[in-house]
């Protein structure tokens, strides 16, 4: 099968997207995106040829997805955030002539700059008319063919293009809804943005991969989430963790009732918050795990069984292994790095063949997680590779502090990361954002820590904020702390600091 194919098989009138009241059915949607496909041939648009789509979410967002790829090309979904040189970058690495928008951009100079002046051409959205349909050539496309190419985050360097084939997309959202149960019945709710793999695959391919209806919304409040999870009650949602402490906080649970289960993914989510959220809604959140190059998911936990701090055993027909630095398979306990398998993972890293052959070692995918197993399969998230502190030649994980500060009943957030220190090499510092109306000093918060790690796990700095940096998901910025001294990082997010 191949992926635009997907929703081929559903009812012309059963309803698939839902955006700003407006039903786009089954029947509307396979139209749009065939003269879509037929309109981007017509363009010039050549089999294997990348197509950038820039845009937040709208049913738009669905159909030129799946209209790039029906024309026989490979779409390259952009974070809308980026600012123009990032994007002018990502369009010169992926050699991108045609850009889908939902508003012109200003990117002249920034290509100029690039060395790419003259080189793009940008669509904006629109309804075309349906006599294209009739000029729609069917391109040659196999399941193993290169369809979407997903730029990562390049928190550690420049971003890099994971290369998902159709086969890779639509094996994830199968074996991912084995575990996590999807129905025509269903109503799925997107408010991740679409151009995240952990969106596009479980909160939109998912439901159309089982013929329900998503409804879009184009930017997260979690007023307006609720208001659309009562209007159409809604029974699905995946999220990050800092929308389950919005709900926690100004929802009520008779507005969730519609909700069968809670999904969390994207950055690790603090088990007290988890406690808190099943004590006041009834149901779990689910912890899941998942990286672009994975299409993405990797593990989910299943709702029969949830461990509160795992992120789940691996997804049916996805392999996981914990390996030594010496890339040999680690005991039950010990922690190593968590690797990847199956036929989820991607075809490799665009124009990069020594870091696609470094990244996928042994026939691998090598995540850069420390993780462990235990005696059942569910896997435990330690931390990053690169989060890892070293301090006096010792190992520190900063998740296992952040995870006790969560405990404190004065912390609202926190992120610890390693700082220079000319005696120990590194030394803990923790970034603390307090709760309206809650005092806590440096010395009360250590001695709440002491006697629940080693003496070297200790922070020696803790630095007290008004917020933490952010992306427009709430995934914390550790890379925006790392990169400034303590001092800056005060002065751009201001302090509070009661010693």
């Amino acid at each position: 099968m191949l992926f635009y194919e997907i929703i081929d098989k559903f009812a012309a009138d059963a309803p698939a997207l839902i955006f700003h009241d407006q039903v786009t059915t089954y029947g509307q949607l396979r139209q749009k995106i065939t003269v879509w496909a037929a309109f981007l041939q017509e363009q010039g648009l050549q089999k294997g040829e990348r197509v950038g789509l820039f845009s937040r979410n709208c049913s738009d967002f669905v159909v030129a997805y799946l209209a790039v790829i029906k024309a026989g090309g490979v779409v390259v979904p952009f974070n809308y955030q980026l600012a123009m040189p990032e994007a002018a970058f990502i369009i010169k690495d992926a050699g991108i002539r045609l850009l889908i928008t939902q508003e012109v951009l200003p990117l002249e100079a920034a290509l100029t700059g690039a060395g790419y002046e003259g080189q793009l051409r940008q669509l904006v959205y629109a309804d075309l008319d349906a006599g294209h349909l009739e000029r729609y050539q069917v391109p040659e496309l196999k399941e193993e063919d290169n369809c979407t190419i997903i730029y990562t985050s390049g928190t550690t360097g420049k971003p890099k293009g994971a290369m998902l084939s159709h086969h890779n997309l639509i094996r994830n959202t199968h074996d991912f809804t084995r575990v996590v149960k999807m129905y025509p019945s269903d109503v799925g709710f997107c408010v991740l943005p679409m151009y995240h793999c952990f969106a596009w695959t479980v909160a939109v391919t998912g439901p159309l991969y089982h013929g329900a209806c998503v409804v879009i919304l184009e930017l997260y409040t979690m007023a307006a989430a609720v208001d659309l999870i009562q209007k159409y009650k809604i029974t699905q949602f995946f999220g990050v963790p800092t929308m389950f402490k919005m709900f926690l906080d100004g929802a009520e649970p008779e507005q969730m009732k519609s909700l069968r289960f809670f999904i969390s993914g994207g950055a690790p989510i603090p088990a007290t918050l988890c406690k808190d959220f099943q004590a006041k809604f009834g149901k779990p959140v689910e912890e899941g795990y998942g990286l672009s190059e994975a299409s993405p998911v990797v593990t989910v936990n299943p709702a029969n069984k949830v461990k509160t701090g795992s992120i789940g055993p691996s997804l049916p027909n996805v392999k996981t292994s914990i390996r030594s630095e010496k890339d040999e398979e680690l005991a039950v306990g010990v922690v190593g790095e968590l690797c990847v398998q199956g036929d989820n993972v991607m075809l490799g890293y665009l124009n990069r063949p020594q870091e696609t052959a470094h990244t996928m070692r042994g026939g691998w995918l090598h995540t850069g997680d420390l993780a462990y197993k235990d005696e059942e399969g569910y896997i435990f998230i330690v931390d990053r590779i690169k989060d890892m502190i070293i301090a006096a030649g010792e190992n520190v994980y900063p998740r296992e502090i952040e995870e006790l500060l969560y405990q404190h009943p004065a912390v609202k957030e926190t992120a610890v990361i390693g700082v220079p220190d000319k005696l120990r090499g590194q030394a803990v510092a923790a970034y603390v954002v307090l709760k309206e109306g809650q005092e806590a000093t440096k010395a009360q918060l250590r001695r709440f820590l002491m006697g629940k790690l080693a003496n070297y796990k200790l922070p020696k700095y803790f630095v007290f904020l008004d917020q933490l940096p952010k992306n427009k998901t709430g995934k914390i910025l550790k890379k925006a702390l790392r990169e400034r001294s303590i001092e800056d990082v005060v002065s751009r997010l201001g302090r509070k600091f009661p010693e």
